[in-house]
């Protein structure tokens, strides 16, 4: 057993529970753009916001891994399935942080549906931790979030997490902790979008995330993006034939410098969306 992992999981957890300490923002299509996520409308709103999970129009499985090679313990991966019905769009996932010593995992459940201009949604989480030598303890969380297209170019979106907040221990009132995204994106033109939004950790400093996202050519994509408190730079490919969906992306913070991030989707219908 590695001493540095294991000092690791004494800083960041208290005996039998801690607040959720992994951003569960997930896909290198997000990471490209800065996580500034809050107006898409893909597979994974599963695990951004919510309220865009309408926006799947063909049944898909995607899988995405996040590394961090400079501190392993932070690798992240998730993977999840998504399909639209009659009456909406329903989704299933799987999130998983950390290593043998400490980790996190989650399953959620999510619907969203459009409804005029908007679209709304909401999910269930069963998050469970995990820490050696202390034991395993599991929560349920709901979130929330919409989606609204002002114009053909403008939409904005916002969503909360973990809004119920859930106790973990009651020693110390340690309870899930709640985290309110609100964006606004701007298609500059056919090719080029803009998207920015704040976030805010009850408990942090406000965090502020832009992010940039051009077409190339028919099926290539290149997205920039970067955050301020704390700060990151970012940037990412992407490619769309048509049934997959390839992605990468990078992003360098000064505390733990590269992370990079692959993911995978596959569209069962070999029409485009």
């Amino acid at each position: 057993m590695k001493a540095t992992p294991i000092a690791f999981a004494m800083l960041i957890v208290s005996p039998l529970c801690i607040a959720q300490s992994s951003s569960t923002q997930m896909s290198a299509r997000a990471l490209g753009m800065g996580y500034a996520s809050g107006c898409s409308a893909d597979e994974w709103s599963l695990f951004n916001n919510i309220g865009g999970l309408s926006g799947v129009t063909q049944t898909t499985a995607a899988f995405t891994y996040n590394a961090v090679p400079s501190f392993k313990p932070f690798n992240r991966t998730a993977a999840l399935v998504a399909t639209p019905l009659s009456f909406g769009v329903v989704g299933a996932g799987v999130y998983r942080f950390g290593d043998d010593v400490y980790n996190e995992h989650m399953l959620s459940v999510g619907f969203s549906n459009a409804f005029g201009l908007a679209s709304l949604g909401a999910k269930a989480t069963y998050v469970q931790y995990n820490i050696t030598g202390f034991g395993t303890k599991g929560v349920v969380s709901v979130s929330f979030g919409g989606i609204a297209t002002l114009t053909s170019r403008l939409s904005v979106g916002a969503y909360i997490t973990n809004l119920t907040q859930p106790l973990l221990s009651t020693t110390d009132n340690e309870r899930l902790p709640t985290v309110i995204t609100a964006g606004v994106a701007f298609k500059a033109s056919d090719n080029t979008s803009v998207t920015t939004e704040l976030q805010k950790d009850l408990d942090y400093a406000l965090l502020w995330k832009t992010g940039l996202e051009c077409r190339v050519h028919k099926k290539v994509f290149a997205r920039t993006g970067f955050n301020l408190h704390p700060n990151a730079a970012f940037a990412g490919l992407g490619f769309r034939p048509k049934r997959f969906a390839l992605d990468y992306a990078f992003q360098y913070t000064g505390t733990f410098g590269a992370h990079h991030e692959a993911t995978v989707a596959y569209r069962v219908n070999s029409k485009q969306p």
